[in-house]
């Protein structure tokens, strides 16, 4: 028994190194869940304990960038289309599909609205980007928020929604954010 937990012992830092992931130097495309690195340039990665601190005392917006597959087109007309809830932090706005690796200029002016809709007029203001556990949308949404958008309180909070309720922090029903 001692030799097994010496061996385990000894053999952890590999098992850390061997997950540890490297920011990519552009965005990640899929397989977007994954482990993921445990930096972002340019911002601030938060555990779940830091985002409950700023959800409760309101010091940043909260951006959900689940993805949400479209209606298909070619669906028979009597076939009821029924949208998955998103269980959310109360007070996030949602704007799905914004984290993938590329996004046409529609989806990019999509999320540049939307984040001036949460309130985030200002380039200054503390945004918190989140999906869910081990996924890249987030982690896409925040690079792309820092580097090409000019954000410059960027919060990562890689283990999302699904840290979020096993701490059992409270979640709402959200819609997705609509343009106008």
């Amino acid at each position: 028994m001692r030799r097994l937990v010496l061996a385990m012992w000894l053999a952890w830092p590999g098992v850390l190194a061997a997950q540890t992931v490297a920011e990519p130097d552009g965005y990640r495309g899929a397989p977007y869940r994954g482990a993921v690195p445990a930096t972002l340039a340019g911002a601030t990665v938060i555990d779940v304990a830091q985002a409950y601190s700023l959800w409760e005392t309101q010091a940043a917006r909260f951006v959900d960038v689940l993805p949400r597959p479209p209606k298909p087109e070619n669906l028979p007309a009597d076939t009821v289309w029924r949208e998955e809830t998103r269980l959310s932090i109360p007070g996030a706005i949602w704007l799905p599909n914004v984290g993938y690796q590329e996004l046409a200029p529609e989806t990019l002016r999509y999320f540049e609205v939307g984040l001036a809709a949460a309130g985030a007029e200002e380039k200054d203001t503390p945004l918190v980007f989140f999906c869910l556990n081990n996924c890249w949308m987030s982690w896409n949404a925040a690079k792309r928020a820092v580097h090409e958008l000019g954000y410059v309180q960027v919060y990562w909070f890689p283990e999302g929604t699904d840290g979020w309720t096993a701490a059992g922090f409270p979640t709402i029903a959200l819609d997705p954010f609509a343009l106008n």
